[in-house]
């Protein structure tokens, strides 16, 4: 499958992107590259394989939790922008 120009110009809009004519030309052949890869994946006959998100299982991997001394306040707080006693200090993002 190959993408027309326009097709990327629509792709690029929907991901507020701005292209140049080149970089239009550029994506065009790379998305069809990607394009005929998943014309592939379509052909693989997957009946009766279960749906999945993972192709390998994913196991967490824990540190024993002990504790350890703090650091002190004022080496954590060495590097802020701004602080207020002993916290930062960070502009309200709610009203």
């Amino acid at each position: 499958m190959k993408l027309t120009a326009e097709e990327v110009r629509h792709i690029a809009l929907l991901a507020r992107l701005g292209l140049s004519d080149e970089e239009v030309e550029k994506f065009r052949n790379q998305l069809s590259d990607i394009m005929v890869n998943f014309e592939a994946l379509e052909q693989i006959d997957t009946t009766g394989l279960p749906p999945t998100s993972q192709s390998v299982s994913l196991v967490n991997v824990y540190r024993p939790d002990e504790p350890h001394p703090s650091l002190p306040v004022t080496e954590v707080l060495a590097n802020a922008p701004a602080r207020e006693g002993n916290s930062f200090k960070v502009n309200a993002v709610l009203e």
